[in-house]
């Protein structure tokens, strides 16, 4: 939960140069909403603190590191300027890793930036007309693209949530967390676990790899076998790769010590009828409903601070949010809003709301 720092004097950054520091950015850093289960950050203090040092000015929610162990007072040992909520919903551009609620949109100032990841809270047409009666542009790190054309950010969350699987799965799988006591790899003697993973993703082949480095026997079944053929070259141990066929899908679901389920190539339902067939001490997760990075927030937030300190400190040279945006392709696929104009083609049609080309909106700016 968030602290109230009304009474609380001011946590002010130890670095002692601090003031004497040219200004070219002020980010606003945000903690998550107490009423949810989300604990992901998005940067560490020593990554605010390399920050900080190229001169950009950070003033973070007090209590916000709270979910990733970390104090104001260290915070505020790498130059962060530890402030109320309220205040750090003003600062130009404002990170949060959820995204933003109607009531604290309508507290940053007209014409900011709001940085977050995509989240359902962005399907909300009273979120989408907060954003544009502020005239905020809000874009989504996840939907961005690297100028070597990679969703990092995406992938980072991927990967953490496909080794937290199998994390969850051997938890289960246990005596201590309600399993019967079973390891999931496999000692000498005895066949290890069988762990079949339904989907195509980077969060699959995290869990392929995790699993199998475990010594686990896995599966990975997806309904294009180009997908396949490409997902191959991505595990690091033998795994077997096999195209979704009734009959094949029935027969591993019976044998399955875990299945693990994801976003296949071409749409794809798991049929209800394979329920009856399931073992009884099988553990299912489905990795469209949940996030296991959420138990893993410090590993989140040291692997996002390495490629967010290279985006901030290409906006600071770029000279801000605005011509960073407009010169970067890659953040562009982000943006949902931009300027109050809806850009996000799926939100507008989710929403009911007309939505324009970001392109097309820059190209007739200039």
């Amino acid at each position: 939960m968030t602290p109230n720092i009304a009474s609380v004097p001011e946590v002010e950054p130890r670095l002692t140069d601090l003031e004497t520091m040219p200004r070219s950015l002020h980010l606003g850093l945000l903690g998550n909403y107490a009423d949810t289960d989300e604990t992901r950050f998005f940067l560490t203090p020593e990554a605010c603190g390399l920050l900080t040092s190229a001169g950009i000015r950070i003033s973070m929610e007090a209590g916000a590191g709270v979910d990733i162990s970390f104090s104001d007072a260290t915070y505020a040992e790498y130059g962060v300027r530890i402030v109320t909520r309220e205040e750090a919903l003003r600062a130009p551009v404002v990170l949060s890793y959820q995204p933003l609620r109607p009531k604290d949109i309508k507290k940053m100032n007209p014409h900011s930036a709001l940085l977050c990841m995509m989240d359902n809270g962005l399907f909300d047409q009273a979120v989408i007309k907060a954003l544009l009666e502020r005239q905020i542009s809000c874009g989504c790190f996840d939907n961005m693209v690297s100028h070597h054309d990679v969703e990092i950010f995406a992938d980072i969350i991927d990967e953490i949530d496909g080794r937290g699987a199998i994390i969850y799965a051997q938890e289960a799988l246990s005596y201590l967390g309600g399993g019967k006591g079973v390891l999931l790899a496999g000692v000498a003697g005895i066949n290890p676990c069988e762990v079949l993973i339904i989907g195509c993703g980077n969060e699959c082949i995290a869990a392929a790899n995790a699993a199998a480095g475990a010594g686990a026997k896995v599966v990975i079944m997806d309904n294009d076998v180009s997908a396949l053929h490409l997902m191959r070259s991505s595990c690091s141990y033998p795994v077997e790769l096999i195209c979704i066929h009734p009959r094949v899908l029935t027969n591993r679901v019976k044998t399955a010590d875990v299945i693990i389920t994801s976003n296949t190539s071409r749409q794809f339902e798991f049929p209800k009828s394979l329920n009856s067939s399931l073992k009884d001490s099988v553990y299912v997760l489905d990795l469209n409903e949940s996030h296991p990075s959420i138990s893993f927030p410090r590993t989140v937030a040291m692997a996002l601070s390495n490629p967010l300190g290279n985006f901030f400190n290409e906006m600071v040279i770029k000279d801000g949010f605005d011509n960073m945006m407009k010169t970067t392709p890659g953040m562009q696929s982000g943006m949902v809003t931009y300027n109050g104009k809806l850009v996000d083609k799926l939100i507008g049609a989710y929403v009911g709301m007309p939505s324009i080309d970001i392109r097309v909106m820059l190209s007739t700016s200039n």
